[in-house]
């Protein structure tokens, strides 16, 4: 069932995605997208390029970010949604990355050197030049280099990844969950907020709070979800790219149980998921229901 709302949707300001918010307006309206939002990484200039353009087309925009941060020793990452984007709480966040990023990648570039890879800051610097997020460097960008080195063909790291091979549906992307997330061989820790503080500032901006894709972000430690409701999200995103649909259905029931949102979003990167495209969430409600329902909260 294809759906005509997608609020999870990375620009070019992301350090992981690929076409600027104006491109991807333009997406969504090729793509039949009435009610979409545009949720970079820790950044939220998108969404002032891209509300007026949305409402031109005739889309629905929700101001929106996706923002690291820590719960019990997990990296989460945190939607928020109906934010006020010009405030300075979210150029605070963006700026505490940026500080980190230069030193966190050198020591990914290290990491993946032990790993038997010849590879060098001249191999990477281009993947970047041109990008918003020019100092950092991302597992998916490794991937990127290394499966197009002719001498790694037949790399046995990298087999994987190949067309036809068990990971090469999204080939980068799958690749920087098997290196670089956390617990990984390269993985380089970043310290991020907690996720109280997280919830706190998309709150005190007029936002609400939804957990995304937590089938990717918990995997064997779903233990904690109720642990985290607890500290005061607004919502879960229950319907994802990364979600089957048995896991949709108890993320769903979770939501549900505990009287918060239920939201979706396909997580569409670009190049980096190119088996993701925009609307591709696997929803199981209908949109009338989720619009009228469950994403009534996020409207002002």
């Amino acid at each position: 069932m294809k759906s005509a709302i997608d609020l999870h949707l990375h620009s070019c300001y992301s350090d992981d995605g690929e076409v600027s918010p104006q491109e991807l307006v333009k997406k969504c309206k090729n793509n039949d997208i009435q009610i979409m939002a545009i949720a970079d990484h820790n950044c939220v200039r998108a969404n002032g390029e891209a509300q007026n353009m949305a409402l031109a087309a005739g889309i629905t925009y929700i101001p929106a970010v996706e923002i690291d941060c820590t719960f019990n020793g997990t990296n989460l990452h945190v939607l928020g949604y109906g934010i006020d984007y010009n405030s300075p709480d979210f150029e605070i966040i963006e700026n505490d990355i940026t500080k980190q990023s230069s030193e966190v990648s050198y020591k990914m570039l290290l990491a993946t050197q032990k790993l038997g890879f010849g590879i060098s800051r001249d191999d990477m610097s281009p993947l970047t030049e041109n990008m918003y997020w020019n100092d950092r460097w991302t597992g998916e960008m490794f991937a990127e280099v290394l499966l197009n080195k002719h001498e790694y063909k037949n790399h046995k790291l990298l087999l994987p990844y190949r067309p036809g091979e068990s990971r090469s549906d999204n080939p980068y992307v799958n690749f920087y969950w098997d290196f670089y997330s956390q617990g990984k061989p390269c993985y380089v820790e970043m310290v991020y907020p907690t996720l109280e503080h997280i919830v706190e500032i998309i709150h005190e901006n007029g936002g609400k709070a939804v957990l995304a894709h937590p089938g990717a972000s918990l995997k064997d430690n779903g233990k904690i979800l109720n642990d985290i409701i607890s500290k005061g999200i607004d919502g879960i995103e229950a319907f994802s790219s990364y979600h089957s649909p048995s896991a949709a259905f108890n993320f769903y029931k979770a939501a549900i149980n505990n009287n918060i949102l239920v939201t979706c979003g396909s997580d569409y990167h670009g190049k980096t998921k190119p088996s993701i495209s925009i609307g591709q969430h696997g929803c199981l409600i209908p949109d009338e229901e989720m619009q009228g329902g469950f994403l009534s909260g996020l409207f002002k």
